[in-house]
């Protein structure tokens, strides 16, 4: 017959009382913190002073007393006080301000035998710096001393700002210049070149092959490269180019026909043949200035006589002298 089975039965050991109250701790309540007895021996702990500041309660000076400091380590004085509005002017123009204001201020207000009518002051405040810097220098007759230049007239021109800087004649010949998008070295070849021209002794102008009417004498070229450098490209500038029109002549023949160029063009083309000549330079020597430096030898070439590039403004030009016949002749079918 199977055992039987006490469900109501506990299978866990039994704990005496005994090592219940050997295991178990006090609850926090009945706990009592030792106490500390204070003997004669021991030192009372320091009195705080009340007098000292600790770092963040240290309070900036007012900006007034910061800067009469400086005024008297600079040894330029105090503050001025001209520059805002003093508090008894502005009660005099707000009635509600007058109200709020401390009684001494309203006496002060009230009493001041200086107050005219309404909306006019007794001394200028910082309107008057404000009217002396807007005066202009042909008024007050001061003369800008110490400028290479007068000033500006007034209204501005529409290109005098950042976008144009430079001379159009420098602008147009860095353009030429850039290769793959490179601005920056292109700017680099333009300076290379303009200080070549500035520092290269005085051309010797060729009689057989003028510059252009009104240039300066050669000698003065070198002071202005600027200069320099638009009368060289000017001087071989093309007026004319050659177009060539099919089926002018009739059964499919072309005839030449001469077209104008206007300044920009004419500069282009007269750069466009100086690159191409210096680049047939042979090389002096190694690095990337070489390249601006047979630009440079090039331009004074020109101004000398001695480029080939006269010779090729001299053939467009007999071109087209020998081609003025054709702008009279009319298409044939």
């Amino acid at each position: 017959m199977p055992p039987r089975l006490h469900l109501l039965r506990s299978s866990r050991p039994k704990i005496s009382a005994l090592q219940l109250s050997r295991n178990t701790q006090p609850p926090l309540c009945i706990r009592i913190a030792p106490r500390r007895n204070i003997t004669a021996d021991e030192r009372p702990l320091p009195e705080a002073d009340e007098t000292a500041r600790e770092p963040n309660q240290e309070q900036l000076p007012h900006v007034s007393e910061e800067a009469a400091t400086m005024g008297k380590i600079t040894g330029e004085g105090g503050p001025d006080i001209e520059q805002g509005t003093p508090v008894q002017e502005i009660l005099k123009r707000d009635e509600e301000s007058q109200d709020k204001a401390p009684k001494v201020m309203r006496e002060q207000v009230q009493s001041d035998p200086s107050n005219g009518p309404k909306g006019t002051r007794s001394f200028s405040t910082s309107a008057r710096p404000r009217q002396e810097a807007m005066i202009s220098f042909e008024d007050s007759g001061v003369e800008s001393s110490g400028h290479n230049f007068d000033l500006p007239a007034l209204p501005l021109q529409a290109n005098m700002h950042l976008k144009y800087r430079y001379a159009p004649i420098v602008k147009q010949v860095t353009n030429l210049l850039m290769k793959d998008g490179k601005l920056s070295v292109a700017q680099r070849n333009m300076a290379i070149i303009l200080n070549h021209l500035r520092t290269a002794s005085p051309p010797t102008v060729n009689p057989d092959r003028p510059l252009v009417p009104g240039s300066p004498p050669a000698s003065h070229l070198p002071l202005n490269p600027i200069l320099y450098l638009t009368l060289a490209i000017d001087s071989v500038a093309p007026l004319l180019r050659i177009r060539t029109q099919k089926g002018m002549a009739g059964g499919g023949a072309a005839l030449q026909l001469p077209v104008p160029l206007s300044l920009r063009q004419r500069r282009r083309q007269a750069v466009m043949w100086i690159l191409d000549a210096a680049g047939k330079k042979p090389a002096r020597g190694s690095g990337r200035g070489q390249f601006a430096q047979r630009v440079g030898e090039e331009l004074v070439a020109i101004v000398e006589g001695r480029s080939g590039v006269w010779d090729r403004r001299g053939g467009i030009h007999k071109l087209a002298v020998g081609a003025r016949a054709n702008l009279n002749v009319r298409r044939r079918r």
